[in-house]
Formats: structure tokens, C-alpha cells, sequence
């Protein structure tokens, strides 16, 4: 039998599915070839089998048999045990077909594969039928778009009526192991070149391709019912007819409209239903302008009358603040999921123009609200994420977001992103606005799977919708939805898009709306009639009649409805402080020990650190003996007396947990455990809230608007991002213009966010010394010539009056006192801290004890205390400052011994200016020069903003002299002799007694 041994030889080792004897148990469908194929015997086994029973083998082997059989003599085939003549013929035959039907095999396994990975590149996406969705008209070879690319392959026309063993990695035969490669190639092409195009095969998880594959290739997987289509031609009615009765109510109206993207409604309610179904309760969202009115009334479900009522001019606003454009406005409101009869929170975030930019803001909020309710896994709240395709491929905050998705203390656990993919940005055809194939190429970084699907076939984008919401509820990932569009308008309704896309327009024109073919699809089906089509429009005209009849009476806006984020624990039921008052921001002597007794040890036995920290602790526990702290273990008292009082502190930026300049170290390194850490913040009392501290990705405009984001859930929080270094922020100068320093202002919406900025000249170049206190101070509000009137406590007041805080504090005690304050306040503003770098360990720059003792509060000015307080009528000169500077002016004070002659006072709060203490300084000092003294450059820093404040107090009596560095385009000197002589040059200004007498 040596000719059977040969022919097993061949096929020894090749993985197959189900070759073995049935009555040997090879029933799964991912059985290898038997080990019995080694046996010199099987073949010759198989043989005997057949003889029996030809339906005792598997195909392949009874076509190859009769193959043998026909080519004999007749009459053999009734003998027991082979002939020697068919022996012979196994012999010389075995081996040309056993390699036949392997390779056939194998060929037909890789034509599988071609179509999973490449089958969306010729997928009929495109509504107008003008683009290809990828930018490319080529088609890849290797998939069977004509007969002769079966030639690739080794087969032809004559194999695709042969049945073909089917791998595992497919579902397209459902319950047959076995298809004809014609019934392959046409299933293959159902799954994966229709109305729908999927890319996941660049996923490095097998579980989670044949995930996808089964949800995709499962014959008669994507099946509606009755009731089901007609929950979506409800919808898209609704979606449709509110953008045609905004048309014709306003036709000269910017609005945004969504038409050439009606489906997107019915797709994010679907997203919804799904989602509420396996558990969530809370869903936040994030979204450009186009559309948004329409996701306000039919996905929030706003009222329509206050939708409408936007429209009217005459419209006064009611509250404090400026306002934004209707298509700006975010929105919170709990209902009912009408498809699950469960509770279910939403919540549109309100954004600037700046496309892209929520995006971060939207994750820093639902990973807020996983944490306060203990949501580890994103089982209750999660988010959605609407995108321009322009936008998505062209935004760097994109990728920055995607990036933060994976991160242990920034993951939101799988966002659904639909992008409305109008095929053109502004005015900008696509092939010249990205270089990659797809918009949401950038998706494949985080292994994001990615459902391209014509958004012309509503019940292909639905099911699309569904798999996306099952996918985020099992693999909790990213996952992003492109429904392939089009604009039927212009960017706005008032803008010509025939001047620069012609052909498309034309085609739009002729486009039929897909609510028209839609309806009459589901008519020819008998789902519905056309009288029950036309009731269900009629009726939702009817309701935007009388919402449109409605909001004629409403006189006065109301901003404070349309808050993405409301407190209404913390705020009275009209969104005002309870209060108009501060606690003062002292702490008990025994929890000033506690603190720094926990902050100089380590709560964890067995626990070896590195000896340099070591030495770091060793000089806190002298510190804390002493009743002494610098700025880390000021930072530290005021972080862990606020946990204790139950308020969640969360610290994040680049480098934080140790500090940049290895100040903080918040959280200790087992050195010889890996990954085993100690955070001594959360040892520090029993029921104490938690703090989280964490490394960021290096990105600040992703990370701030994260962190802002995150500030927004809850009052109850100190959050706060440190840049690496202070002028770093300028990365992230979009969040800090259009959402923290304006954000109240337009969307009534508080954040108590605080920004940590390292800041000072020391010579380090002009990269990392300035961190542009002058840009902040440019937008704060406050009026420069006017002293406000306040009755009441006059600071808390100026600071609810204020859009953000800006301060300077030269010691730790005043910058723990701060920290404390931003909970302390009745209400929420954003704190922008300048910090020190060399002060960190500078020996004067320390505080008691006593600093922090209770009763005492934040110090906004700090007057001098020494001889020239005392004495001020012998004042020749006082001098104002911030900062470092402080300590290089009294330094130089003292050895000029100029005590009596020059007062020093301290700025610690800039902004708002402290119009009260300054006119006291000043009242004080009646014989003195004014001088504003700064290490910053003249045209940068503080000056042109504390200058016309100081005219203000002094009523343009006096001047306030100007003392520091000259005009400059760079912050600082990247010399460190020019550095020096800068700063000698305005000390001796700053002593010199006759410098401002011409």
C-alpha cells in the first residue's frame, strides 16, 4: 500500500476542515487534518470507507476516488481492497490531485480573505453615485470583479460550480460547511461590496475580527421587522420634515440643516435604543453645527416652541452674559426611552465653531460621570461623537482624543463616532483636502473598526447602528460609523455651492429624497399604506404648526434652559449661589501634622523606594517637625484637607505625578516590583475621597479639554491640569479661548478648572520661562477705569463678577489658601495659577504653620510688613510685583539696606484686580513713588494690564512708573550672561531713587 502512503504524506500537516472518516468524530469545524492521516494505513482506510458508503467520506475524497475509478477499467469498483491497477493509477495520480485540491482549496481561502480585507473599496457607497468613498477608482485585483481575475487564483470558469470546504474564518455558508465558489464569490459580495463597507481586518484581536465577520457575513443577518421599518420611516419623517419646516418658516436663515443626511436622526436613535437596552442610562454627546437643531428636537426631544422661538429677533436675553448662536446651544434632559421604557439622561454639550474641539470636553464629562457613579467598565454612561468628514481627517484633536481612549485614567470605555460624511468640507472637494483614502483613517490607530455605509439606504445604516451599539456594550472600544452623504445646500443655507462643485450639484439636484424613496420601498412592501405615510406626516406638521404658534410667545430667552451640565444641588432652582460669602480657608493645626506626617512616609510596608526620594521625605518630616512647608507639601495640605472634606481631587498634565522638576512625587515607585505603586494621598483618612492623579499622553489640547470636560460634571471637585511647562498651554489655546474664558459667558455654564502654569525668568531660554500671563490678562473682564461698588463681602463679589481667576502667589501657604477657596466659593470660575520653578526649593520661599492656622484665608495682596510698613510717611518709593521677582527685589533691598526707603508689596490675585487693597497700599504710602516692577519683558507680562488699574485708583493723580525688560518679540534671552545683565540692568532701576525724576 506505499502509493497510500505517499498521497498521505501530502497531505500530513495541512490544517483542513472535517477530511476525516465521520464515524471518527471530526464534527467541528475547526478540526486540523487527523492525526490518523500519518498512519501509512488511513488513505487505503478512506478508501475501504468509500467502497462502503460513498457518503461515508467527504466530498473531496469521493470526487477524488471517482476521479481514480473513472479512469480504470470498469468492474473495479466492487472490489474489496484495491487492484493492483488502481493501485497503480492512486500511484501515479495521487499526488497531482491531492496538490489540485489543496491549492484549490487555499485559493479560495485567500479569495475569502481579499474580500474581508478589501471588498469596501468597490462597496456602493456613494448616494450620488459620482465618488469613490476611498478617492480611488481602482479596483484590487484580487477581488472577482470579472471572470478572468479567477485566473489570480489558479481556477477558472469551470470551478465555480465546484464545491469549496469552507475556512473558519468565514460565516458567509451559515449552517453548510460547504458552497459552490459561484454561491461564495455572490455572498461575499452581499457582505461586503452592497450598501455597507467594513474595514476591520487591520485589528490585531481574533475574537474581535470574527466578531465583526459573524455580524456581517451570517446569511440573512441584516432582517427588520414590520415594526421595525416603520419606527424608522416614523423617524425619518420627523427628521426630514423638521428641516423642510425650518425652510419654510426661515428660508433666509442660517440653520445648518441635515438634508442630504435625514438618516442620521433615526441612526443616533437607534445608537440610543440599543445602548439603553444592555444597561446605559446616560449618554453624552458631542457634535458640529450641521444638523444640531434637528438632534435637539428629535433626539434630546426639546421643546420645539423654544427651538423656534430662536429664530425670532426680537428675542431679549434674560441672562447674565453674551450668548451664543442657536446652533452653538448644548442641552440636558431625562425621558423615557420609548423602545426600552427605561429612564435615560441626554446630554449635547454645547461648542464653538472650532470644529472638533468638544471632543475631548465630551470625553472629559462621561469619564466624570462613569466615576462619581462608580461606571468602571462604561456599563451605565457612555458617549457619541459626531464628526464633518473635512473635520475628522483634518483636526489633530482627533487623534490626540483617540489616544486618550485607551489610558487607564482617561478611557471612556468605546465611543460610538458617526461621522457625517458629506463627501466636501467647506468649499474643498476631498481629494484635495486629505491624503488618506478614508476620512476616519485615523480611526486604525486605537484598532477602531470602521462601517462605511451609504446613507441612501436607511435600513443598511440601521443595522450598521446596531452592530456599532453591540460592539461598544461587548469589546467596550471605539468604533466609528461613516454614513456616506451628501449637502444638499450650501455650508449654510445661504451659500452657493455651484461656484466651485458643479457636477456634484447638478446630481444633488436631480438627488430623490431619501424619505420619498424610502416610503415608497416600504408601500410596494405592504408595510405601510400611502394614506398611513401621509397621517404620520400630516401629524408631525401639525405638531411643529402649533409649537411655531407657541413660541411667538416667548419674549425672552432663556439661557440657562439649554445648560449641557447643570448643578442644581449647588445652585438655588434659579442657578444662583446660595451664598454670596466664603469660608476662611484655614485648617486645623492637627490635620496640618496629619498631612505632612502621611506626606513624608510611606503607608505601605515592604514598600522600597529610591534613596533619592527617600532623602526628599526625610526633608518634608523636618519641614513638618519644624511647622514649616515649601510649595510641594503646601500643594499637599491643600489637596489632602479637601479629599478629607470629601472633595475628589484629580491632577493631571505631563510628568505630574512626579512633577517636572521632581518636586511632587504623589506617587512612589516600588524599586524592585515593577508597576507596584504607593499613592500616600489615598492613605490619608478613613472615608476620604479619592484622588487620582495621572501621567497624560503627551497632547495638551486634548488633555486640557479633558480635564475640562471633566470639571464640568460636578462642583464638588478640584480639577486641575499642569502644563509641563507654563507656555505650553499655547497648544491648547482653543480650549482656553472658547470654552474656559468665555464659556460662562455664552452657555451660563460654570467650571471651576484650575490651570497650573509654570512660569518665571531664570535664564532657561525663551521656550520655558514665560508662560504669557499677558494673554490671560488680555481677556479677563473687568473694567480698568472703573472701582466696582459692591455691598457685601467686596472680593467674593468682584470674583463672581469675574470670567476667570488669575493669580500669582509667592508663597505655599497663600497657594494652598487658593486652591482651598476655588471649593470654598458658592459658585465656579477658572483659576489660572502662575507657578514657580526655581521657588520650589528656594530656602525664603516658605511658609509657617501659622499661615495656614484657622481663620486665616487667601491673602490677594500682601502688604510689606517690615521697617517701611511701619513707618509709611518715610516712604520714598513703593514698589508693586509678583511672583519671583518678590524675592530678587527684597534680596537686592537688603543689601542696599533700603528698608525704610522702598516698600515691597505683593499682587498675589491679578485678576480681578484688587481695586480695595490697592487703594489702602496706596492711601498708605501718600509720599511715595508708584512703581510696578516685573522680570517680564515691558510689551508681555502684567504691566499694560495693571497699568491703567493703578491710574484708576490713583484717579490719574500719579504715574505708575514702569520698572523690568525692555520690549521684546522673544519672552526671554536664550543667553544666560544677557539674562543676567537684563535683570541686573532693572534692579538697579528698581533702587535707584532718582531714576524717574526727568
Amino acid at each position: 500500500m506505499s502509493q497510500f502512503r505517499v498521497l498521505a504524506g501530502v497531505l500530513k500537516g495541512l490544517t483542513w476542515r472535517c477530511w476525516a472518516h465521520p464515524k471518527r468524530g471530526c464534527s467541528s469545524r475547526t478540526d486540523p487534518l487527523p492525526a490518523v492521516v500519518s498512519n501509512s494505513s488511513y488513505v487505503e482506510e478512506m478508501y475501504l470507507a468509500w467502497l462502503d458508503d460513498h457518503k461515508n467520506v467527504h466530498k473531496s475524497w469521493d470526487s477524488f476516488f471517482r476521479n481514480i475509478q473513472a479512469s480504470g477499467p470498469s468492474g473495479e469498483a466492487g472490489e474489496r481492497r484495491p487492484s493492483a491497477l488502481l493501485q497503480g493509477r492512486v500511484l501515479s495520480h495521487s499526488l497531482d490531485v491531492a496538490e489540485k485540491v489543496v491549492e484549490d482549496h487555499l485559493a479560495v481561502h485567500t479569495l475569502i480573505r481579499a474580500y474581508q480585507i478589501r471588498g469596501h473599496h468597490v462597496a456602493q457607497l456613494d448616494p450620488l453615485g459620482i465618488l469613490d468613498a476611498d478617492l480611488d477608482s481602482f479596483v484590487p485585483s484580487d477581488l472577482i470583479t470579472t471572470i478572468d481575475k479567477l485566473g489570480l487564483y489558479g481556477l477558472n470558469e469551470s470551478d465555480l460550480d465546484r464545491s469549496f470546504q469552507l475556512p473558519h474564518t468565514t460565516f458567509i455558508g451559515g449552517q453548510e460547511t460547504t458552497l459552490p465558489l459561484r454561491e461564495i464569490i455572490r455572498r461575499l459580495e452581499a457582505s461586503y461590496c452592497g450598501h455597507i463597507g467594513v474595514e476591520f481586518m487591520f485589528i490585531n484581536n481574533v475574537n474581535q475580527c470574527q466578531w465583526i465577520r459573524q455580524k456581517f457575513e451570517t446569511p440573512g443577518i441584516m432582517q427588520f421587522t414590520n415594526a421595525e421599518k416603520r419606527t424608522l420611516l416614523a423617524r425619518l419623517i420627523r427628521s426630514t420634515r423638521f428641516e423642510d419646516f425650518l425652510a419654510r418658516k426661515w428660508s433666509s436663515e442660517k440653520r445648518f440643516g441635515l438634508e442630504g443626511c435625514e438618516v442620521l436622526i433615526p441612526a443616533l436613535k437607534t445608537i440610543i435604543d440599543k445602548s439603553s437596552a444592555s444597561g446605559i442610562d446616560s449618554v453624552i454627546m458631542g457634535m458640529p453645527h450641521r444638523g444640531r437643531l434637528n438632534v435637539l428636537a428629535n433626539v434630546i426631544r426639546k421643546d420645539l416652541d423654544q427651538i423656534f422661538c430662536q429664530f425670532d429677533p426680537k428675542l431679549e436675553a434674560a441672562d447674565e452674559g453674551s450668548g451664543d448662536v442657536k446652533y452653538h446651544l448644548g442641552m440636558y434632559h431625562e425621558r423615557i426611552n420609548r423602545e426600552t421604557d427605561k429612564n435615560i439622561t441626554l446630554s449635547l454639550v454645547a461648542n464653538p465653531s472650532h470644529l472638533e474641539a468638544v471632543d475631548p470636553v465630551v470625553q472629559g464629562k462621561t469619564k466624570a460621570e462613569q466615576f462619581y457613579r462608580g461606571d468602571t467598565q462604561g456599563k451605565k454612561v457612555m458617549s457619541i461623537l459626531m464628526h464633518g468628514d473635512a473635520a475628522f481627517a483634518g483636526q489633530g484633536v482627533v487623534y490626540e482624543t483617540f489616544h486618550l481612549s485607551e489610558l487607564p485614567s482617561y478611557t471612556t470605555n468605546g465611543t460610538i463616532h458617526v461621522v457625517v460624511n458629506n463627501q466636501i468640507g467647506f468649499t474643498t472637494d476631498p481629494r484635495v483636502a486629505r491624503s488618506s483614502p478614508y476620512p476616519t483613517d485615523v480611526a486604525r490607530v486605537v484598532n477602531a473598526p470602521i462601517f462605511h455605509v451609504n446613507a441612501d439606504d436607511p435600513e443598511a445604516v440601521m443595522y450598521v447602528c446596531r452592530v456599532a451599539a453591540e460592539w461598544r456594550a461587548t469589546f467596550n472600544k471605539d468604533v466609528v460609523i461613516d454614513l456616506v452623504c451628501y449637502r444638499r445646500f450650501g455650508h449654510n443655507e445661504m451659500d452657493e455651492p455651484m461656484f466651485t462643485q458643479p457636477l456634484m450639484y447638478k446630481q444633488i439636484h436631480r438627488q430623490e429624497h431619501v424619505l420619498k424613496k424610502y416610503s415608497e420601498k416600504l408601500i410596494a412592501e405592504g408595510v405601510v399604506t400611502l394614506q398611513e405615510f401621509e397621517e404620520e406626516v400630516a401629524k408631525y406638521d401639525k405638531i411643529c404648526e402649533e409649537a411655531y404658534t407657541s413660541s411667538k410667545d416667548e419674549k425672552i430667552l432663556h439661557i440657562r434652559h439649554w445648560l449641557d451640565s447643570p448643578w442644581p444641588d449647588f445652585f438655588t432652582a434659579q442657578g444662583e449661589p446660595k451664598s454670596m460669602s466664603c469660608l476662611p480657608t484655614g485648617l486645623d493645626e492637627e490635620v496640618l501634622q496629619h498631612i505632612g506626617q502621611i506626606a513624608s512616609s510611606v503607608p505601605l510596608e515592604d514598600f522600597k523606594i529610591h534613596p533619592g526620594v527617600s532623602r526628599i521625605l526625610r526633608g518634608r518630616a523636618d519641614l513638618v517637625k519644624s511647622r514649616q512647608m515649601d510649595w510641594a507639601l503646601g500643594e499637599y495640605i491643600a489637596f489632602g484637607s479637601l479629599l478629607k472634606d470629601g472633595i475628589h481631587v484629580r491632577l493631571s498634565g505631563q510628568d505630574v505625578e512626579r512633577g517636572t522638576f521632581s518636586h511632587r512625587h504623589h506617587v512612589l515607585h516600588d524599586q524592585e516590583v515593577d508597576k507596584r505603586i504607593c499613592v500616600p494621598m489615598n492613605h490619608l483618612w478613613e472615608n476620604q475621597a479619592s484622588y487620582t492623579v495621572c501621567n497624560s499622553s503627551l497632547s495638551e489640547y486634548g488633555v486640557l479639554g479633558f480635564e475640562l470636560g471633566f470639571a464640568m460634571a460636578s462642583p464638588n471637585a478640584l480639577i486641575l491640569w499642569e502644563a509641563q511647562f507654563g507656555d505650553f498651554h499655547n497648544t491648547a489655546q482653543c480650549i482656553i479661548d472658547q470654552f474656559i474664558s468665555s464659556g460662562q459667558a455664552k452657555w451660563v455654564r460654570n467650571n471651576g478648572i484650575v490651570l497650573l502654569l509654570p512660569h518665571g525668568m531664570e535664564g532657561m531660554g525663551p521656550e520655558h520661562s514665560s508662560a504669557r500671563p499677558e494673554r490671560f490678562l488680555q481677556m479677563t473682564k473687568d473694567d480698568p477705569d472703573h472701582i466696582p461698588e459692591f455691598t457685601g463681602d467686596f472680593e467674593v463679589h468682584q470674583l463672581y463678577d469675574c470670567n476667570w481667576i488669575v493669580v500669582n502667589c509667592s508663597t505655599p501657604a497663600n497657594y494652598c489658601h487658593v486652591l482651598r477657596r476655588q471649593i470654598l466659593l458658592p459658585f465656579r470660575k477658572p483659576l489660572i495659577i502662575f507657578t514657580p520653578k526655581s521657588l520650589l526649593r528656594h530656602p525664603d520661599a516658605r511658609s509657617g504653620f501659622d499661615d495656614l492656622a484657622k481663620g486665616t484665608k487667601f491673602k490677594r495682596l500682601i502688604p510689606d510688613e517690615g521697617p517701611a510698613g511701619q513707618s509709611p510717611g518715610q516712604v520714598k518709593r513703593v514698589i508693586f510685583c509678583t511672583g519671583k521677582v518678590y524675592y530678587e527685589l527684597a534680596k537686592e533691598r537688603k543689601q542696599q539696606n533700603l528698608y525704610r526707603d522702598v516698600a515691597i508689596i505683593r499682587l498675589e490675585q491679578i485678576s480681578p484686580f484688587p481695586f480695595d487693597l490697592v487703594s489702602e497700599e496706596v492711601e498708605k504710602y501718600t509720599n511715595a513713588e508708584l512703581v510696578w516692577c516685573q522680570e517680564e519683558h515691558k510689551n508681555m507680562g502684567y504691566y499694560d494690564y495693571v497699568r491703567p488699574r493703578f491710574l484708576t485708583v490713583v484717579a490719574n493723580k500719579k504715574p505708575i512708573w514702569y520698572v523690568g525688560r525692555d520690549p521684546a518679540a522673544a519672552p526671554a534671552t536664550g543667553n544666560k550672561s544677557t539674562h543676567l545683565n537684563e535683570l541686573r540692568k532693572f534692579m538697579d532701576t528698581a533702587f535707584n531713587m532718582s531714576s524717574f525724576q526727568d
